[in-house]
Order: structure tokens, then C-alpha cells, then sequence
């Protein structure tokens, strides 16, 4: 048991260990019959989405935070080890409404870039007008639709773009506009336009539904609730998307989840990874001849140089095409940041830097409270056995970097670290995110975290119940995207994707094609972008004969990108997280998922062959590589 933090209890303990071995027996076990809707009945869908949570930050996925109604999840569900996302928030939920890439529907970067793509198509920062809307299909196929939590696609009201979820298809809605909130207690005025409801800009309240000070969490759940029960003695199904705040920074949550992982971190962050590494290989969820996880970044007490011309007219940037079109002229890159590992910090850095972990381990709790909230809402109205569940993050663990003085900071007011910062004087307001590192531990056992095209930025934790599905089924390895999500929902749901091919110019002008010709469709008298994405059901149901996705699948974010064939992931960082030659990278992603082993230097036709292949997935989705490649941080 040395693996388990010495802080748990005794009970606590021989819990963690025996779910461990529970799940991993069940997952063995072979599916013994599919599950169904009931009878005469279309599903209910209940669609979760977290924010920034990492891979290993589950208990069902090696971590050691109390996830018991996840848990609970599972075991009459499926992980699903190899779903992916994008690497950042927005562009990942483009793709979950419209069921094809990002590039199309407006999120080519997450925002309107500032660089030489401003005004592209696809480049809008919002979804846009040629977009299919997953609610709009499920709506006008006979669903109710609801949503509560994050949006960040669109912030205008009754707008012909730019637009709000009220105008893309939900029936009620209640959501954050923007990517993040600054207190996640709330306290925001109409005026900030921060969120809204139903079509109209609102204030959160004050108290909750209990009476207690409004915290957006345990709010957003409220509110899917009333919305499922206001109509649902009208016999027809639900679509209800509970698109969680929680745990994006800044980490804040109520008692008692803000104190109920005192002590839990004191170890630092190489021992909580290995810890995760070793659950994972009980669980199953990684192989046993896996000795480590991958690399973490190198500990940098001061951040290495930029190039020379780094941030100068005069600079030509190393991106993923430089090296492959033999453009050796292109050499600057940006500075690396301060990023040191546990035994280089000092004592009060590692008081900090472990309640920082404590509280994000209480925020992801009370995510899972509220959970267990919804799903014991659907027993308790009859509805649990008619109801498809899909839990995922939106992308990897958040990794934004923590400067020494936010860290002084934040140790001087150690107190007040994870509580409502409204009341606090100026002085002694705190803003608690977790850093790079403890990033890498949620990332267990994949590279580097959100922003980046690696593993660690794009395969998140993924849990799938289907309709009367009362046994654990079998882990789901094969390689799944968000993109997936859209034809899946539609054919559990018995509804046609869109596929009338346009012939005319449409109610906002817009052509019978899109972008480099790419044909649109017809819905709702709109030309759109089809579905690209590929239905799950088959394989959720253990009724698929192969692998989904047999076709090469492409991304680009920030510059970063990759080309996945086969066995095969081609892999483009730039410096300095990156190789300093700027070559792309090469791993054979089914026996080496960590991306440990290079394999480029021995492989240089596969590796041109895939970077062709990269080449035209970004002109089949109007994707464009930026001179300047860098992260949002």
C-alpha cells in the first residue's frame, strides 16, 4: 500500500484498492448483452462536460481524489481510454455542437487571432453561420433541449452571428459566456454581460437554491434540474448538457470540499504522479511495462532565452513547415518560462504549491457531488434507465505558469486561498491556479498538458453509460474525437444528419460551397458544413467489427500540430517545448501513448509521407499554420 498518500484513513485506503480491483476485474469481462432504450421511448441524453480535467484526476483513471458517484458511473458504463479532444476549450466545443473541425465552424484558433489569419474564414472566434448546432438537430427532432455552464462560442444576443445558446438550438439555457469566470462564486452584474438566460444578459443570484451562497457548480446543476423537471410530464426526451466550469482556475470551492484534502499533497508532485502511474497499471488503463510516465519538462528556476529576434520585425519563426520545405532561415523562437521542480522550491512555496492541489482536489469532489445530484435526479423521476450518459473534459490539464510573486502573494494570504474573494480588501485577494507542474501530474501518464498537441493537451478522461446498461463493459482502447459526439447523439436518437447538397446561395449569402470548395449542405435554410465526424454507437454497443477511425486525422492549435495514420502520430512543438532543431516528431502511438521514444531520425519517409498527409487536412479545412507558433499562456 505505499502507493496510496499516507494521509488517507485506514477505510479510505482499502476502498481505493479494492474500486481499483473491482474495475479492473469487470473490464475484462465480456459484454453479455447490449443495452437498449425502453421500449416505445427515444433516450434521454445527459451530456457532462468538465473544464480542464486531467487524465489521472479521476479515481477510475489512477487518482486519488474521491470521485465515488463517477465511480458509481462507471461501473454500469465504459471508460473510454483513447478519447480526444482539441488542446483548448472553445475549439474542442465547436466541434462537439457541429460534429466536424474547427477550422470550418470558427474556432481555427480559440478567439479571432491577432496574427496574419485575422479575417479569415474560420477564423471568426464564434461559431459560425456555416455550423450545424447538435441542440438545433435534437430539438427540431422531437427533443427538449437544455444547457447550464460554460459556452465561450458566441456572446451576442439576437444576433444574425456571434450568437448566444438561446439562438443555436436550447430551449433553456443559463451560461457563462466567456471562457472563464473571475469568481466562481459569482457576484457579477448584468451590465458585464457575463451571463445569460433564456436569450437575455443575467446576474447569478445571490443564495442558491438552498439558501446558500451561490457557487456556479452546485448552481448549474440546479438549474438542469428544474429545466428537466419543467417539462417532463410531456413525455417527450431531454437533451440536457451540463458544460461544468469546474476546475478551471481560479480554484475556489465551498467547505466542507475546501478542506477535505488537508495534508494530501505535502509529499510534491513526482510522488503524487507515481502513485497515479502505479493505480493506472492496476486499473489497467496503462500497460505494466510502462516504468514511468512521460517526461516531465526539465526544472528551469529561470526561463530559458528566446532567440535573438524573437519579437522583432526582423524575426522568421520556426513552424512545422520550416524543416519539411527546407526553409532553414527560419530559426527564432520564444522564450521557455520558470518552471521548477519540487526540490528546488522553498519551504512556503511548498506550503503553497500544495494547497493549491488540496483545493483543486475539492473542487473536482464537488464536481463529482453534483453528479451524483443529476444522476440521482433521473432515478428519482424514473428516468435513469432511458438516459445516455457522456462524461468528458474538454481538453487536457491546465498548465499556465505561476510566477514566484503570485506565489508570494498567494503565501502571505495563505487563509484565504480557495474561498469567495469578493468581500477581501484588494490586498488580500488571491487568484489560485495550479501551474505546470501539478498540470503534469493530472496528465498522468501523458506529455505536457492543455495548449499543446500531445497526448497530455488532448486525450481526457471519458465515461459512456448507455440506456439501460446495468454491468461494466469492457474498456474502450480504440482512438475516439469530440467530433464523434454529434452522429453519435444523432443516431441513438433516430435522427438523419443533414445531407441535402446545396444548390443555392442561403439566407446569409453563403455560397453552395465553403472553404477551398469543400460542399456544403442544406438545414434549416442554411448552407453548412456536414458532419465529419464518425458514430460511436456501434462500437459503445460492442457490435462494431473494427477499429472507427481508419482514415488519417489531423489537428492544428497555436502551430502546434499532428497527423495520426495508422500505428502512427506525427508530432510538431516548437521550441522550447519542442525539439530545438524544430523536426517534427514520430511515435508509434499504440505502444508508446506517453510519446517517449522518437522514432523520426530512423523513419524520415513515414514522417514526410504524414506531414503531406497534415498538409491536407489543413486545406480541406482551411486551416492555416501561423508564422509565429505560440501557445495561449
Amino acid at each position: 500500500m505505499s502507493h496510496i498518500n499516507s494521509k488517507l484513513q485506514p477505510p479510505f485506503q482499502k476502498t481505493l484498492i479494492s474500486v481499483g480491483l473491482a474495475l479492473s476485474a469487470i473490464a475484462l469481462s465480456p459484454i453479455t448483452a447490449n443495452a437498449a432504450p425502453l421500449a416505445g421511448s427515444k433516450p434521454n441524453i445527459l451530456y457532462i462536460v468538465a473544464d480542464d480535467l486531467g487524465y489521472s484526476d479521476l479515481s477510475a483513471f489512477g487518482g486519488e481524489i474521491r470521485t465515488p458517484n463517477i465511480d458509481s458511473l462507471v461501473k454500469t458504463g465504459r471508460i473510454l481510454s483513447n478519447y480526444h479532444t482539441s488542446t483548448v476549450c472553445a475549439v474542442t466545443r465547436s466541434m462537439l455542437y457541429s460534429g466536424t473541425d474547427h477550422h470550418l465552424v470558427g474556432e481555427g484558433t480559440m478567439g479571432a487571432p491577432n496574427d496574419e489569419r485575422a479575417g479569415l474564414p474560420g477564423y471568426e472566434g464564434y461559431l459560425n453561420n456555416k455550423s450545424l448546432s447538435i441542440a438545433e438537430l435534437l430539438r427540431d427532432g422531437g427533443y427538449h433541449t437544455y444547457i447550464a455552464g460554460k459556452w465561450h462560442l458566441g456572446s451576442t444576443l439576437n444576433s444574425t452571428q456571434n450568437k448566444t445558446p438561446d439562438q443555436w438550438g436550447f430551449e433553456r439555457s443559463f451560461t457563462l459566456l466567456g471562457g472563464a469566470t473571475g469568481n466562481h462564486f459569482g457576484h457579477e452584474t448584468i451590465a458585464s454581460h457575463a451571463y445569460t438566460q433564456n436569450g437575455a444578459y443575467v446576474a447569478p443570484p445571490v443564495l442558491d437554491a438552498k439558501g446558500q451562497p451561490w457557487y456556479d457548480t452546485n448552481g448549474y446543476t440546479d438549474t438542469l434540474i428544474a429545466n428537466i423537471d419543467e417539462n417532463i410530464a410531456d413525455g417527450k426526451p431531454f437533451a440536457a448538457y451540463a458544460t461544468y466550469t469546474s476546475p478551471h482556475w481560479p480554484l475556489q470551492v465551498p467547505e466542507p470540499w475546501l478542506s477535505q484534502y488537508a495534508g494530501f499533497y505535502d509529499a510534491g508532485y513526482d510522488v503524487v504522479r507515481n502513485r497515479r502511474l502505479l493505480r493506472q497499471k492496476q486499473l489497467g488503463l496503462v500497460p505494466n511495462d510502462y516504468t514511468v510516465a512521460s517526461q516531465p519538462l526539465p526544472n528551469a528556476l529561470t526561463a530559458s532565452p528566446a532567440s535573438t529576434n524573437n519579437g522583432t520585425l526582423s524575426a522568421s519563426y520556426i513552424n512545422a513547415d520550416t524543416v519539411q520545405t527546407g526553409n532553414t532561415a527560419n530559426i527564432d523562437y520564444h522564450a521557455g518560462v520558470v518552471d521548477p521542480n519540487w526540490a528546488s522550491l522553498t519551504a512556503a512555496q511548498k506550503k503553497t504549491q500544495a494547497r493549491y492541489f488540496e483545493i483543486y482536489a475539492g473542487q473536482v469532489s464537488n464536481l463529482d457531488y453534483n453528479i451524483g445530484r443529476l444522476i440521482q435526479h433521473l432515478k428519482d423521476i424514473g428516468q435513469y434507465n432511458n438516459t445516455f450518459i457522456v462524461f468528458h473534459s474538454d481538453n487536457g490539464a491546465e498548465g499556465w505558469p505561476i510566477s514566484t510573486a503570485q506565489d508570494t502573494t498567494n503565501f502571505n494570504n495563505f487563509g484565504n486561498l480557495g474561498k469567495d474573494q469578493f468581500s477581501f480588501p484588494a490586498g488580500q485577494k488571491t487568484n489560485v491556479q495550479y501551474g505546470l507542474r501539478w498540470a503534469e501530474v493530472s496528465a498522468t501518464p501523458f506529455r505536457l498538458t492543455k495548449g499543446f498537441t500531445t497526448e497530455g493537451g488532448t486525450s481526457v478522461p471519458t465515461i459512456v453509460h448507455l440506456p439501460g446498461q446495468t454491468v461494466q463493459y469492457p474498456t474502450l482502447r480504440d482512438f475516439a474525437h469530440v467530433r464523434d459526439s454529434a452522429p453519435t447523439l444523432l443516431e441513438l436518437a433516430g435522427i438523419a444528419q443533414p445531407s441535402t447538397p446545396a444548390t443555392i446561395t442561403d439566407v446569409n449569402g453563403a455560397g453552395t460551397t465553403g472553404v477551398n470548395g469543400l460542399p456544403l449542405v442544406v438545414y434549416n435554410g442554411r448552407n453548412v458544413y456536414p458532419i465529419t465526424g464518425l458514430s460511436l454507437l456501434s462500437e459503445l454497443e460492442g457490435t462494431s467489427t473494427g477499429p472507427l477511425h481508419t482514415e488519417p486525422v489531423g489537428e492544428e492549435q497555436y502551430g502546434r500540430a499532428y497527423l495520426r495514420s495508422g500505428p502512427w502520430k506525427a508530432l510538431w512543438v516548437e521550441p522550447p517545448y519542442g525539439p530545438a532543431d524544430g523536426h517534427w516528431q514520430l511515435y508509434n502511438i499504440v505502444t508508446d501513448r506517453t510519446e517517449i521514444n522518437d522514432l523520426s531520425a530512423s523513419n524520415p519517409t513515414i514522417v514526410s509521407d504524414l506531414y503531406l498527409l497534415w498538409k491536407d487536412y489543413l486545406h480541406n479545412t482551411g486551416g492555416v499554420e501561423p508564422k509565429r507558433p505560440v501557445g495561449y499562456y
